[in-house]
């Protein structure tokens, strides 16, 4: 029996009535203190989609090579009855989560894979109990990480638990065996500090050098010393040296210039419109004057131009937007070309008198970096100059 089973039926919505959840979040421990180190605990879960037992193993020995304690859920190797998108049926998916997630021994919630399914557990999950058991024996809330269709997670958690979480590539898809940095990337988030921090690629590589400085002693990029800015601090840089011709650059560009700062949010742009009129969108118009600032993530995969022109309808017609002080855009990874998104975005909220910018790289692409969300960031996206997003430091924080 799950710890949900046994802590009695949920309401009609499976979900904490709107009036309980969480006020404004206090700031994230992990902007001081790295989320993980080696020797705890992650609790390794499939929410959405099913995985194959080579991209099992391959997760588990990709989390166990960085000192981690991997615990897999109980129907990770799970199947739906019905149909083959989903890793078994929604009670036992939703039932690894919960399990996971309110285990005292649990450091983090490391989702598989992504795919679909994520969403359909949000009504079913008692918040009232995750909240009880949000908290690890250090005091600091547990972390949860994923991508893609774990948006909608992403989203439950900001709303419900007040907690940041981290947006990045999973362990058990095709970029941990096939991209020479995202391990190392996706690591450092794991095992640093996210104060001070840059996001993104590197515009070069001394700059992603200088990221990798700040993130070590909470200073922000800009002022980093040209001789701290080895090649060999990057973040991109895998420990085995990889020539730096293979390192991924930044392309992003500036669609609509300023400068701002906010929490970040945001995510998948299909699971984002999808959610629209759900308990945790449904005061959207209200985010901004309740909880201040923000700057929204948008990214999709696999989407023709119209469908992401219908997608943003949703979003406009919900009005998502009206919490935003900025737009930060990641990768369109095989859907319509890039200046075509670019051009569909600004058509929508070039007219809102907010900094854009695009090619972040966050999302799909087969080297995307990370992103921590519920986390205050600044960016800077001047006139002429390539735009650059880091994440704050907490008060006190030299």
């Amino acid at each position: 029996m799950s710890r949900q089973d046994s802590a009695g039926a949920v309401g009609a919505s499976g979900a904490a009535p709107a009036d309980d959840r969480v006020g404004l979040p206090a700031p994230s421990p992990y902007l001081r203190t790295a989320p993980l180190a080696a020797g705890d605990t992650v609790r390794l879960i499939a929410p959405s989609g099913p995985t194959d037992e080579e991209s099992l193993q391959r997760a588990i020995a990709q989390l166990e090579s960085w000192g981690l304690t991997v615990v897999p859920g109980e129907n990770i190797r799970g199947r739906h009855p019905r149909v083959t998108y989903l890793a078994g049926t929604d009670a036992e998916r939703r039932s690894d989560l919960v399990d996971a997630w309110c285990d005292p021994d649990t450091d983090a919630v490391i989702a598989l894979r992504g795919g679909f399914g994520a969403m359909r557990l949000v009504d079913g999950i008692d918040f009232d109990l995750m909240r009880r058991h949000m908290l690890r024996r250090d005091g600091r809330p547990k972390l949860l990480t994923g991508s893609s269709d774990i948006t909608a997670l992403h989203q439950a958690w900001e709303h419900y638990l007040g907690v940041a979480t981290l947006f990045c590539p999973m362990v058990g898809n095709d970029p941990f065996k096939t991209s020479t940095v995202v391990p190392d990337e996706v690591a450092s988030w794991l095992f640093q500090p996210w104060g001070g921090r840059e996001l993104g690629f590197p515009a070069d590589i001394s700059s992603g050098a200088a990221a990798a400085a700040s993130a070590d002693d909470n200073r922000s990029p800009s002022d980093i010393s040209d001789a701290e800015k080895s090649p060999k601090a990057t973040n991109f840089l895998p420990d085995t040296a990889a020539d730096d011709a293979a390192l991924p650059l930044s392309r992003a560009q500036t669609l609509v210039p300023g400068s701002t700062k906010g929490r970040l949010g945001g995510g998948n742009l299909s699971l984002i419109a999808a959610g629209m009129g759900s308990p945790e969108l449904i005061d959207v118009r209200e985010r901004r004057e309740r909880r201040g600032p923000s700057i929204l993530m948008l990214e999709d995969v696999d989407e023709e131009l119209y469908r992401l022109d219908n997608l943003m309808v949703q979003l406009v017609r919900g009005g998502w937007f009206t919490s935003a002080d900025a737009v930060v855009l990641g990768s369109w990874q095989d859907c319509a070309p890039v200046h075509e998104v670019e051009a569909l975005m600004i058509d929508y909220l070039g007219g809102l008198g907010i900094p854009i910018v695009s090619e972040m790289g966050f999302g799909h692409d087969p080297d995307a970096p990370s992103a921590p969300l519920g986390v205050d960031v600044t960016l800077e996206a001047e006139p002429g100059e390539r735009p650059r997003l880091w994440v704050d430091r907490a008060a006190g924080q030299a």
